[in-house]
């Protein structure tokens, strides 16, 4: 399935090099070292990226975000950084009501949050700039930890609809970041997969499926949106629950699950090897509440041997949402 990146690995050739920019003074409150009278200072910068991301219309009266005009996706793109780079995003509003972009996870100054309510929006057929820092760990005045940006996180819409962006939520104005560790491996293939009430990725009766080969390394990032809580269960695999998804040390102590609960504005991701110890085949992932499963919440990571062939037999009628599950959670707030 296509998707939009946009990643450190992004930059290596062509035009996406021409988008990293001269380091500037950027405004900042949130990515900040303590100085001697007490105020915030910011960390010395990383890597800058400057992008253009368009908030559009899509035909089926769904919205999404995009690195091109009339080019929109459900998720929007999923963005890349490092812990200390920042990113300098130019949204362009090219709908006809206010929209916005707000991020989890990472550093910005109350100009940057991305509401009505700071007067950070964007009017229709405006634009303005977002600017996110990020930093790595260190250790506070007073010894505790102040933890780094590392992780999965996302960003969304906070204006469409209502001032909490109900409605650009509920429509696909959504998408996925990853702030990396320095050193952190790099995944072969990455999966966005957003739980939005009883859709998968704005897409109601099944998710999309997803492929990968026999022993690719693979990234899940998991979001959820709406009025639910979910679970996230992936059929013959299993990852640490921790930030990355992978154990440290044989004898690192962190649980290695295969269900994970996740509420709305939730986000997590891990790595995984595909099919390992179990082989190729069409293994399922969806909600584990039932009704959630019943009704569509479900996709399938489709293993391929090398030379493409699937193991197993797979049965397509099996995957329909019942017609006795329950329709709640169908309201629209736009």
């Amino acid at each position: 399935m296509p998707r939009n990146v946009f990643s450190r690995r992004s930059f290596t050739s062509g035009a996406a090099a021409a988008a990293l920019a001269t380091p500037v003074a950027l405004s900042t409150s949130g990515a900040t070292v303590t100085a001697s009278d007490d105020k915030p200072q910011p960390q010395p910068l990383g890597e800058i990226k400057r992008i253009t991301l368009y908030a559009e219309a899509m035909p089926d009266g769904q919205l999404g975000y995009g690195l091109e005009p009339g080019k929109p996706s459900i998720p929007g793109p999923l963005l890349e950084m490092y812990e200390g780079d920042s990113m300098m995003i130019k949204l362009v509003n090219n709908l006809d009501i206010e929209a916005s972009l707000h991020v989890h996870g990472v550093d910005y100054d109350i100009d940057n949050d991305g509401t009505p309510m700071t007067n950070s929006a964007v009017p229709p057929g405006g634009s303005r700039d977002y600017v996110w820092h990020s930093h790595t760990a260190g250790t506070r005045k007073d010894g505790t930890i102040q933890p780094g940006s590392a992780g999965y996180w996302n960003y969304h819409d906070h204006a469409v609809g209502t001032p909490h962006g109900t409605g650009g939520v509920k429509r696909g104005l959504y998408g996925g970041l990853i702030v990396r560790r320095k050193g952190d491996k790099l995944p072969d293939k990455q999966f966005v997969i957003v739980f939005n009430d009883n859709t998968v990725n704005n897409v109601a009766g099944h998710g999309p499926d997803f492929t990968a080969t026999l022993g690719e390394r693979c990234e899940i990032i998991m979001i959820t949106h709406g009025e639910f809580y979910h679970t996230f269960h992936l059929h013959g695999h299993r990852w640490a629950d921790n930030r990355t998804g992978m154990l440290t040390s044989v004898d690192d102590p962190t649980p290695v699950i295969d269900n994970k609960i996740v509420g709305p504005g939730d986000s997590f991701g891990f790595q995984f090897i595909a099919g390992e110890l179990v082989g190729s085949g069409r293994w399922m992932y969806h909600c584990h509440v039932q009704s959630h499963a019943d009704m569509g919440v479900a996709g399938l990571l489709v293993v391929t041997n090398p030379n493409g062939t699937v193991a197993g037999k797979h049965n397509a009628e099996a995957m329909k949402p019942t017609r006795d599950a329950p329709a709640h959670g169908s309201h629209d707030t736009t």
